[in-house]
């Protein structure tokens, strides 16, 4: 019967000290934690990358990429490849008036930009308007319509200012034909509003919309999933307030609606 050694005669025959022969890893231990509250967040947040996943921990991004990638841990909502963004020179080439080039917004209701984008329901279009506060990024108001019309348009305007009891110094818009409308010169000449547009064919000129836009296709899937329209209207107005109030903003740190509430913009603007 073989009698194993003791401790203090394998230290010495390994020349070791006699506590290592107790150590056992903790990484792997560790390692496990930290996977199960990594699945946490995507299971709430399932199109966060590592990045997103790091802030919303609270932990170093690149201790959270090895984490994902050695438990196999994606987001279960992934975009699709991006298409190569304009040279510089492109985008500085359109001469249509844009304020945005000559200000930025330093508080909340500074400048607002507006947009609509198709989506299809059940074999029908129908138009996504909104209205963004593109200091804080919160979506203020957005409507649904079977066309894009100046009165969904100014029905999104006027949710917007019923909303924020205000009016902003600049609205930034593409050259859509509903913005650039004699009754949306109307409004916003009513309102004290200096109207900015981007370039035509430039629409990375009101690029938080439009970011705006990709996030929401990609995280609220087929519309398709929903029963009616009313239901549809529904799920839409959960979206939008995941995304102002739990949804961080990587520009932000945190959700649109406690940047709002935090104020820190007040320091900005001192």
């Amino acid at each position: 019967m073989h009698i194993p050694l003791p401790k203090t005669e394998q230290a010495k025959l390994l020349s070791v000290s006699r506590q290592s022969l107790y150590y056992t890893k903790k990484k792997p231990t560790k390692d496990a934690q930290l996977q199960r509250l990594v699945r946490k967040v995507l299971a709430h947040h399932p199109a966060y990358g590592y990045r997103m996943v790091a802030l919303e921990l609270g932990l170093n991004k690149k201790c959270t990429q090895r984490i994902m990638q050695k438990y196999n841990l994606r987001p279960k909502i992934r975009a699709k490849q991006a298409v190569a963004r304009p040279s510089r020179a492109e985008r500085l080439a359109g001469e249509a008036p844009n304020r945005l080039k000559l200000c930025c917004p330093i508080q909340p209701n500074a400048i607002w930009a507006g947009d609509f984008t198709k989506i299809w329901f059940r074999g029908h279009p129908r138009n996504l308007a909104t209205v963004i506060d593109l200091f804080t990024r919160e979506i203020i108001a957005w409507q649904i319509g079977n066309s894009h019309t100046n009165s969904l348009i100014l029905a999104v305007l006027e949710e917007a200012k019923r909303r924020r009891r205000t009016t902003p110094m600049i609205f930034h818009t593409d050259q859509g034909s509903e913005y650039t409308s004699f009754s949306s010169a109307q409004w916003l000449l009513a309102h004290d509003i200096l109207p900015s547009w981007s370039s035509k064919g430039k629409p990375w000129q009101n690029g938080i919309q439009e970011a705006f836009y990709r996030t929401f296709k990609l995280e609220f899937g087929s519309p398709n999933q929903h029963a009616s329209l009313p239901a549809l209207q529904e799920a839409m107005g959960r979206y939008m307030r995941y995304y102002n109030t739990k949804r961080k903003h990587s520009a932000l740190k945190m959700a649109p609606r406690q940047f709002y509430n935090t104020k820190k913009w007040c320091s900005t603007s001192n």
